[in-house]
């Protein structure tokens, strides 16, 4: 199974994007209202300067409110794992394993195209295997 399967399979193909100069209270309430775990940092909503999640923002807040009014840039990952529409999702699964990351951005030809989050993975997993099950039970059943 591809990056691009996966990407088909999704309730929702936009890609939430903050500039690295908004605050982390806007940040914050950009992943409330939409419901999201991480959300891609961009200058131009088109390219990946960074990515920042809930834990960034837990693991610096502790001890530390001066953050929230700080900007998303002061937080954020800066080296950013990416994948291809075109990579396996088994690649991808050893790529989130190996980086202990949730959230992957899809760059084709250097353009944010998705992200690729570990529960999107296992969606995908499940249906393929439910797939499976479903075309071995039609097959031991046949007569």
């Amino acid at each position: 199974m591809k990056i691009s399967d996966v990407i088909r399979g999704k309730s929702t193909s936009g890609v939430i994007t903050i500039s690295p100069g908004a605050t982390v209270r806007d940040l914050l309430a950009l992943l409330s209202e939409h419901n999201i775990g991480a959300v891609i940092v961009s200058d131009d909503g088109a390219t990946v300067g960074g990515i920042v999640s809930e834990r960034d923002v837990v693991r610096k807040l502790h001890g530390n409110d001066a953050v929230l009014d700080g900007p998303v840039e002061a937080i954020m990952t800066a080296v950013v794992q990416t994948c291809e529409p075109g990579h396996d999702v088994d690649e991808l699964m050893g790529l989130m394993t190996e980086h202990r990351i949730r959230h992957v951005p899809v760059v084709e030809n250097g353009e944010l195209v998705a992200v690729i989050s570990i529960g999107d993975v296992v969606k995908s997993r499940i249906t393929q295997l439910e797939f499976e099950r479903d075309q071995l039970d039609s097959y031991v059943h046949q007569t």
